[in-house]
């Protein structure tokens, strides 16, 4: 472990300017929750219709959590925003962990720190150093803004401590993975697939009678019951995990070779395939693994939210004060419902596509665009094959989202023409997602070092002013701004073609702008 203390202190000074947004997101989704439920369900009697009407709709519970958690209202807020607040949590771990202990790897950055006098675990030791102090944050984070909005401070406590349970599983399981494969991508890869089963799992023991619940790290903390029973026994199970599978990273660190895992990464052909004659080609190619995730992940998103679309004109008349953060108000509550959800799955549509062109950047930082840039392949075509992978794989995540939200409401409410209505508000909202995309490319093309941090400090804004513009009473100068608040928020508002047109003319100059950009620099810097 010689050197752990001095990697650690290097290690938070990398992380100074990425860490701090992901303690603000975990944070801030606990306390707008806290702040709007407290607001919606003041009485006793508002809570105990809540329950009447949500504690038996199978549909939320599986979205939500355990039913149990609906007698008090730190419990409900619990219910509400615990399972989404573990998956951030759940993710800053895994990016944390691989960022700093495969990926070191891989870019040989870790052999150059071993070269000096550095243990062989302290690398290890540090990441997971780094993961427990992050998760210690989001726990006493979570405990502030819970009890400092007035909920019970030992349930805030038990709170701040389940969420911080999922964390360190979560880093321990990353470094259990990043031991075992050759590849970031496939560590991150198995990690998030074992975070979909966790939730997946919860929702199934939720729903039913619990027992699968206990095989989710998700489901540990929820089982907890923060201001309703306040069990604190089930913590035991993540610590317990957490050793265990950190103990199993340095097992099998012992008896792997440097930079190999325990399992070798296949091999390539040995002749390349005619269907990677160009860059495009390529592009897909590269991209094709994160386009199938997001694009199942939309699709499961709006199977979930269109099989709950027929109960809302109930739940709204139970409870009124839900019609305050409906974009329509009381009037046309099912067609409020879906303007909302949808307008909260197109953000994720453009954050996908954010993703794809700073994959492109990094294939530019990590030296893999050279090789293709030396080949006669201009710079303009081999972005050109990223931003089409962009541009098109948008498209098909919101076609996802649009089949999966309109084939389950149409089960539910026995209408087949649902499901080519709800795919055409979905895709309604392509132009803005382009333009995220195409703000991207300018980025990536004129400032490239900053690109990363400004779209996601857009899309942020996005979100912000897409969701609670109103709750927050924005002036309408901010919105504006966001070119989601220029597309029609159908079904609710008639859609008509013209700020449609003029935000897709507007994506393709500013995308004609960024590629004149990555022409007239440097590659790789």
């Amino acid at each position: 472990m010689t050197g752990a203390g001095l990697l650690l202190r290097f290690l938070l000074r990398r992380e100074r300017y990425r860490l701090p947004w992901w303690l603000l997101g975990a944070t801030l989704l606990v306390l707008i929750q806290s702040v709007q439920s407290q607001n919606l369900y003041d009485t006793p009697e508002d809570l105990q219709r809540l329950r009447a009407t949500i504690g038996g709709n199978a549909a939320v519970l599986a979205m939500s959590g355990p039913r149990e958690l609906l007698t008090s209202i730190g419990g409900e807020i619990v219910f509400e925003i615990f399972g989404f607040a573990a998956i951030v949590v759940a993710l800053m771990n895994m990016f944390l962990i691989g960022r700093h202990s495969r990926a070191d790897e891989e870019s040989g950055r870790a052999e150059l720190i071993r070269s000096g006098c550095t243990g062989r675990h302290a690398p290890l030791a540090a990441a997971l150093a780094l993961a427990v102090l992050a998760d210690i944050t989001v726990g006493v984070l979570v405990f502030a803004v819970a009890a400092g909005t007035g909920l019970p401070a030992g349930g805030s406590v038990l709170f701040g401590a389940a969420l911080a349970g999922v964390g360190l599983t979560f880093a321990a399981l990353t470094a259990a993975f990043a031991q075992v494969f050759e590849n970031t991508r496939t560590v991150y890869g198995t990690t998030a697939a074992l975070l979909g089963a966790a939730f997946m799992l919860r929702a199934a023991g939720d729903v039913g009678a619990g027992t699968l619940s206990w095989a989710s790290s998700i489901g540990w903390g929820q089982r907890t019951f923060p201001y309703a029973a306040d069990r604190w026994w089930p913590l035991l199970l993540p610590l317990a995990a957490s050793g265990m599978l950190g103990g199993l990273a340095v097992l099998v660190a012992n008896r792997r070779d440097f930079g190999a895992g325990l399992i070798r990464a296949r091999l390539g052909r040995a002749d390349g395939s005619r269907a990677f004659r160009n860059a495009y080609a390529l592009a897909w190619r590269l991209q094709r693994g994160t386009l199938i995730g997001w694009a199942g992940g939309l699709f499961l998103l709006g199977v979930a939210y269109g099989s709950i679309g027929d109960t809302m004109e109930q739940y709204v008349r139970d409870n009124p004060e839900i019609a305050r953060l409906l974009p329509g108000g009381g009037t046309a509550i099912v067609d409020s419902y879906l303007a909302l959800t949808t307008g909260f799955s197109v953000l994720l549509g453009a954050a996908y596509g954010v993703v794809v062109v700073l994959r492109a950047r990094a294939e530019e930082t990590e030296g893999r665009a050279e090789p293709v840039l030396a080949t006669a392949t201009s710079r303009a075509t081999w972005l050109g094959g990223h931003l089409s992978v962009a541009a098109a794989g948008t498209a098909l995540v919101l076609l996802a989202y649009g089949v999966g939200a309109g084939v389950s409401y149409a089960l539910t409410v026995g209408d087949a023409g649902q499901v080519p209505r709800l795919i055409g508000i979905a895709v309604a909202y392509l132009p803005a997602v382009w333009a995220i995309v195409a703000a991207t490319t300018l980025l990536a093309g004129w400032a490239p070092r900053y690109a990363g941090a400004l779209m996601w400090t857009v899309v942020g804004y996005c979100v912000v002013i897409t969701l609670f513009a109103d709750s927050f009473d924005l002036p309408g100068w901010t919105r504006t701004l966001s070119p989601f608040a220029h597309t029609p928020k159908v079904p609710l508002d008639d859609l008509t073609p013209t700020p449609l047109l003029v935000t897709t003319v507007f994506a393709a100059a500013v995308t004609a702008v960024g590629l004149s950009g990555i022409r007239r620099r440097d590659i790789g810097y």
